[in-house]
């Protein structure tokens, strides 16, 4: 996750709160998403941008994973995800998503 999208995040969650904040990812591969993932939740593992140290504890999702996938119009879906989901690895995306929720979200 970019400097800039850390700053926002960490603005966003100032400004709202933790707990209503949802952030929705869409890198092409499970362990770029752990990454971020992991930088929402846990503080930036690089030691680079401004959530280094800030554990948020957000939720994160990715665009692919079920429970998302059932929030959007089906149709929308369909023109905007569903052609990547063909080259995606949509499993291991899931199972990494998982993993940082289970070991680093707090809400």
């Amino acid at each position: 996750m970019d400097l800039e999208n850390q700053k926002r995040v960490k603005t966003f969650t100032e400004q709202y709160g933790a707990e209503n904040i949802v952030v929705l990812l869409g890198a092409a591969e499970g362990e770029a998403s752990g990454l971020a993932a992991e930088t929402v939740t846990n503080g930036d593992p690089t030691y680079a941008g401004p959530l280094t140290g800030v554990q948020l504890g957000l939720r994160v999702y990715h665009v692919c994973e079920p429970e998302m996938k059932e929030e959007f119009d089906p149709d929308i879906y369909s023109e905007q995800v569903e052609m990547m989901e063909m080259v995606l690895d949509v499993d291991d995306i899931v199972n990494e998503m998982t993993a940082i929720r289970e070991q680093f979200c707090k809400y």
